[in-house]
């Protein structure tokens, strides 16, 4: 983790400098730094961006809090414990709800006729957040185009920092559109910074793939200018772009671009499959398991198959938090065995979890017995019972009557998660399993709800299996089989042939693959099956879901602000 990734530059940025001194009248005092003082050179642009990613890695942080008095969200982005990439991950096939907290996304997923509405403060705030992250990333783009700035540092031309420069605001506003189109649909396009003297009131909504043609135009500048790796842990690779494009066009059915870029992705000698591990070494596990080890998960530390890395840090000024082991993991100390509670939260267990997203029953089933992507490293399935040397420095387990330490406690999944009970378990299961590609946890404050450990946010088995679709699509079954193998070959998973290559296998690939990991919803939204697949699989609220909710409500505090012309909403919502 790289410290200056915390620096927060927005338009105002206070700084405590000697110049403190000089009168608060001054029209332009030397200690606020608004864009035009900022974006006057390299150094400059570089705080931008790092502002940028600052607010691109919001979506594994919480959402801001609702002011009882205003009814406006507060000032601080980060205040709430939800979770703002579940929108985009959860209430699928593959992902449900297992604890209800209250007032977050998990509960308009159990209740989707009756919360799913354009009121709902998570729509809103996700919304608003996507694009002040294109405002944040079109002042950038804009303001690289001033005459004066001096481009001068490192080792490249100026010509190529600029270019670097603008490539990484394109390229993330091109990210933003992607969540936003796949979520809502049709959506306004801003490709202008927001300023006071060019406030609008008037936005259309502008038709989705005019909205993709300015993705595909961002994205195929960025591939030009952004680097293979750039040395900086967090920042965009050009595989990421790479990726992106390669879905992109699977979207808008060219799918011979799509095996084009995923194979100039696959094909990187940079970029490479973990098929060996590494690292620490005297913690067991897999190949497939090391890469999401504290330690491991950058490119730098060893990860060939990260494209894009998220960088959190602990205890440190300017850290923050992510959300995703808090919703991942479950509540294993509170599961009873023989009326004992006996599991401690530890760091070896992951820490504290709240399961908020859980997988479901027919995403587990999916397994087979010998696919390291279900092994016990990778998928928690059971718990050994430590003395106080094991669990050290947290206290020993509590032993059940019966039980000894080195015993082991299983998880249990016989009965899916739903919303009711009929006589067998509902949801609320502590005893569920659970991905620990999130586990985190510190001894000195180990009921600490965050995770501060970096993460892989994209990585090149994914765009395998994009390159698998896209191969399918294209009517060569016989290639899409033999690049899926390449991904179950790692994970000992038994061999497949051309005729078992449908869209169901390839989607129950990249459950097995990318397992709360993936954007599910925007994978099935863009496939078409999200409706079918989660009804067909999700019993705790994916039951009572309607077609026309594959795109969610624009949000009525938009629609309120468009006063000089009237914004449609999506159709089913009033």
């Amino acid at each position: 983790m790289k410290s200056t990734n915390h620096i927060l530059t927005i338009i105002l940025v206070l700084l405590v400098t000697a110049s403190c001194s000089e009168s608060i009248l001054d029209e332009k005092p030397p200690h606020i730094i608004t864009a035009e003082s900022l974006y006057k050179n390299l150094e400059g642009f570089e705080a931008g961006l790092n502002g940028l990613y600052a607010k691109v890695r919001m979506e594994r942080e919480g959402r801001p809090k609702i002011d009882e008095a205003t009814g406006l969200f507060s000032s601080d982005d980060r205040s709430n414990n939800a979770l703002r990439a579940e929108m985009f991950m959860n209430g699928t096939d593959v992902t449900c709800v297992n604890h209800q907290a209250g007032g977050e996304w998990s509960d308009v997923l159990e209740n989707m006729l009756n919360l799913n509405n354009s009121f709902n403060v998570d729509i809103q705030a996700n919304f608003e957040w996507l694009y002040s992250t294109i405002n944040a990333a079109n002042t950038i783009i804009g303001r690289a185009t001033n005459a004066d700035i001096d481009w001068t540092g490192g080792n490249n031309t100026p010509d190529e920092n600029k270019n670097r420069v603008v490539a990484e605001a394109k390229a993330i506003r091109a990210w933003a559109y992607r969540h936003l189109t796949l979520t809502w649909g049709d959506v306004p396009l801003s490709l202008e910074e927001s300023l006071g003297s060019n406030i609008k009131t008037d936005w259309v909504r502008t038709p989705v793939h005019e909205v993709r043609e300015q993705m595909k135009k961002d994205l195929l500048f960025a591939e030009n200018y952004i680097e293979v790796d750039c040395g900086i842990d967090g920042r965009l690779t050009k595989g990421a772009v790479q990726h992106y494009l390669t879905e992109l066009y699977i979207i808008t059915e060219k799918y011979d671009s799509a095996i084009y870029f995923a194979n100039k992705c696959i094909n990187t000698p940079e970029y490479k499959l973990i098929t060996e591990r590494y690292g620490d070494l005297e913690q067991e596990g897999v190949p497939f398991s090391d890469m999401f080890k504290a330690g491991n998960t950058n490119r730098d530390e060893g990860n060939t198959e990260a494209l894009w890395t998220f960088q959190w840090e602990y205890n440190v000024i300017g850290g923050i938090g992510s959300n995703m082991r808090r919703y991942i993991s479950s509540r294993y100390e509170l599961m009873s065995i023989r009326n004992t509670k006996a599991l401690q939260i530890t760091s070896e267990r992951g820490g504290r979890g709240r399961t908020r997203m859980a997988s479901t029953k027919y995403a587990i089933d999916l397994y087979e017995a010998q696919d390291q992507r279900f092994s016990n490293y990778i998928f928690r399935r059971f718990f050994i019972l430590k003395d106080a040397n094991e669990n050290a420095p947290i206290a020993a387990d509590v032993l059940p009557p019966g039980y000894n330490y080195g015993d082991t406690v299983f998880c249990s999944w016989r009965y899916p998660l739903t919303e009711t009970a009929e006589g067998k378990p509902g949801n609320d299961r502590v005893d569920w399993p659970f991905s620990r590609k999130f586990e985190s946890g510190y001894d000195d404050n180990i009921q600490d709800a965050y995770q501060y450990n970096d993460q892989v946010y994209l990585r090149l088995a994914d765009t395998y299996l994009l390159l698998a679709e896209a191969q399918y699509l294209s009517d060569d079954p016989t290639a899409a089989a033999a690049t899926i193998n390449i991904i179950r070959q790692r994970a000992n998973a038994s061999r497949i042939e051309a005729n078992d290559v449908d869209m169901d296998f390839i989607l129950e690939e990249r459950a097995r693959e990318l397992m709360l990991e993936e954007h599910r919803r925007h994978t099935l939204v863009r496939t078409g099956t999200w409706y079918s697949r989660t009804q067909e699989h999700n019993f705790n609220g994916g039951q009572y879901i309607q077609e026309h909710f594959n795109l969610l409500p624009i949000p009525q505090t938009v629609i309120d602000a468009n006063i000089t012309r009237e914004m449609l909403q999506n159709p089913g919502y009033n």
